[in-house]
């Protein structure tokens, strides 16, 4: 992983670049995360990429390396409700406002995982799988899902029963089954259980 995209912006006058990536835009339960990182320059990558490709234990180490080392960071989500209320899209670039927001600084641009800009208030260029292309946007990927994983842990303690510990939200066989054993709970996306199984009822 490289700092290519940082560099070029550095070069191109922005002073403070920042990445910014989300977690949880697919899973049946639980809010969508997003995170924002400023890294040092020339700070080592330590094994640094899209969090997608690293174990979960690779993910914990690398997130307390990020947070100990970036020049900032700021994590945000967006609620069940407000995904169902404005729509996974729109609740995922919530997030990453709130994620920027949160940082405490104010970056003169925001590298984006994906094609869309999420509207920030910020100058913003958008990276086509960016969480592999730039070491910010890979830092932001980690320190989303890792917080978002750890948000749906204590969850499985409130609800051991549905096993969010295993499955983290996601509509795998066992989610389904949980959800048809023990029906729909308050942390669940209504919107997604409607599209997806029409015959579950609230």
């Amino acid at each position: 992983m490289t700092y290519e995209y940082e560099n070029e912006a550095h070069k191109n006058g922005y002073a403070v670049v920042c990445g910014v990536d989300e977690a949880g835009r697919g899973p049946l339960a639980g809010p969508v995360y997003a995170a924002a990182v400023i890294l040092p320059e020339g700070m080592e990558d330590m094994g640094i990429n899209d969090s997608k490709k690293l174990s979960e234990k690779k993910r914990e180490e690398l997130f307390e390396k990020i947070t100990e080392k970036a020049e900032a960071y700021g994590i945000g989500s967006a609620t069940e409700d407000e995904i169902d209320e404005i729509n996974i899209l729109n609740a995922a670039f919530l997030a990453m406002k709130r994620a920027v927001e949160n940082m405490g600084v104010k970056p003169d641009l925001i590298l984006v995982d994906g094609n869309r800009k999420p509207n920030t208030g910020y100058e913003e260029m958008t990276l086509v799988k960016g969480d592999s292309k730039s070491i910010s946007i890979a830092a932001a990927s980690i320190l989303a899902k890792v917080s978002r994983d750890r948000y749906m842990r204590e969850i499985d303690k409130k609800y051991p029963e549905y096993k969010f510990g295993q499955h983290k939200g996601y509509g795998t066989k066992l989610h389904y089954e949980m959800i048809e054993k023990y029906g729909i709970l308050p942390i669940h996306r209504k919107s997604f259980l409607k599209k997806i199984t029409g015959e579950i009822k609230k």
